[in-house]
C-alpha cells in the first residue's frame, strides 16, 4: 500500500467555504481603487467614474449574467461580495460554480442602484471572466485523461494574489488542488538538491531522511530527472516521487521499480495533445501549471434589462 500517513494533504479540492472572505473583499477592493482612484500609480489627477457621474445616471436597474460560449461556470460566488464593496445590489444565480452551461445561458440576475451596477460591471465581468476561463480550461484537460485514475493536480504557477481563487476555479473544473504554499509540504526540487550538493547517491537519501525528521507532520515529495535518482529517494521512504521530463518508456520503468513504495506525480510537457499518452501509464498524478498560466478568459456578459 502506498504511504498513507499524509495523504489528506497530497491531493483535494478547494471549495468556496475553504475561501477567506474577508482576504477576497480586499482583492475586490483593490481592484475597484485600480478602476476609480488609479490606484497604483504614483500620480492620478482624477477619481472617480467620470462618465457615470457626466450621465447622472440615476434610479434601479436589472441585468443579466449570459455565457457567450459554452462553459465551466466559476465565480458567481463572488457577486454578491464584489457589490457590497461597491455599494450594494441583489444578485440571483441562475447557475452554481462547477456547471457546465451552453453558450446563451443566463447566468444569474443582478439588480439595485443604476450608478453602482454600472462602476461594478467591470471588475465583476473580469473576475467572472478569468475564473470561468480556468474552469473550462482545466475541464477541457481532466476530458483528455478520459476515464484514467490518475488524478489531474494544479501547481504554485497562479496569478500573484488570486491563488486562492485560481484554485478554486481549478476545482470546479474537475482537477485536483496540491501545494497551496511553500508552507504545506516539503517539496526536494532539483534547485534545492543541486544547492545542498545533494542531487545522488547517500546525500539525496540523507536530505531526504533530514526532511522526514525534521517535518514529520508533512508529506515529503522529491523532484527527480533520473532513473538513478530512484533507489536512493527510495531508501529514505518519500511520500510522493516526482518524475520531471521523463519519457513514456522512463515513465513506465519508474512506475514498475517505485511499485507502493511511494506515490507518483509526472510533471513538465503536460498539454492537452499529450495527456491521453499519459493517462495510462499508472502514475497516480499529473500536475500542469498550464491549466492555470495558459488558460484564456472567457466571454461572459452583462446585458442590461429594460
Amino acid at each position: 500500500m502506498k504511504p498513507q500517513a499524509h495523504i489528506g494533504h497530497l491531493f483535494y479540492r478547494v471549495s468556496w467555504n475553504d475561501l477567506d472572505t474577508n482576504y477576497l473583499r480586499r482583492l475586490i477592493e483593490t481592484a475597484r481603487a485600480e478602476d476609480i482612484e488609479g490606484a497604483g500609480l504614483k500620480k492620478n489627477s482624477r477619481t472617480g467614474d467620470v462618465t457615470t457621474l457626466a450621465l447622472q445616471a440615476e434610479g434601479n436597474a436589472a441585468a443579466d449574467l449570459v455565457a457567450r460560449k459554452p462553459m465551466n461556470v466559476c465565480g458567481l460566488n463572488l457577486v454578491p461580495l464584489v457589490l457590497e464593496v461597491y455599494g450594494g445590489g441583489a444578485f440571483e444565480p441562475f447557475a452554481k460554480d462547477g456547471q457546465r452551461v451552453e453558450a446563451g445561458a443566463q447566468l444569474g440576475r443582478i439588480t439595485g442602484d443604476l450608478k453602482i451596477m454600472l462602476q461594478a460591471e467591470r471588475v465583476l465581468l473580469n473576475f467572472l471572466q478569468r475564473l470561468s476561463g480556468v474552469a473550462t480550461f482545466t475541464a477541457a484537460h481532466v476530458a483528455a485523461l478520459g476515464e484514467s485514475p490518475t488524478k489531474l493536480l494544479d501547481t504554485r504557477k497562479t496569478t500573484p494574489g488570486l491563488r486562492a481563487l485560481e484554485k478554486y476555479a481549478v476545482a470546479c473544473g474537475g482537477a485536483h488542488n496540491h501545494r497551496m504554499g511553500l508552507f504545506d509540504r516539503v517539496m526536494l526540487k532539483d534547485n534545492h538538491l543541486a544547492g545542498a550538493q545533494a542531487s545522488a547517491g547517500e546525500r539525496l537519501a540523507q536530505a531526504v531522511r533530514d526532511q522526514r525528521e525534521k517535518n514529520p507532520d508533512l508529506a515529503i515529495e522529491v523532484e527527480i530527472d533520473s532513473l538513478t535518482q530512484i533507489p536512493p529517494v527510495l531508501s529514505a521512504a518519500p511520500d510522493v516521487i516526482m518524475l520531471d521530463n521523463f519519457s513514456i518508456q522512463d515513465i513506465k520503468q519508474a512506475v514498475a521499480f517505485i511499485g507502493d513504495k511511494a506515490w507518483t506525480e509526472v510533471s513538465g510537457t503536460v498539454t492537452l495533445e499529450t495527456l491521453p499518452s499519459l493517462a495510462h501509464l499508472g502514475v497516480d498524478f499529473i500536475s500542469s501549471g498550464a491549466i492555470i498560466h495558459q488558460a484564456p478568459w472567457i466571454d461572459i456578459a452583462l446585458d442590461w434589462k429594460e
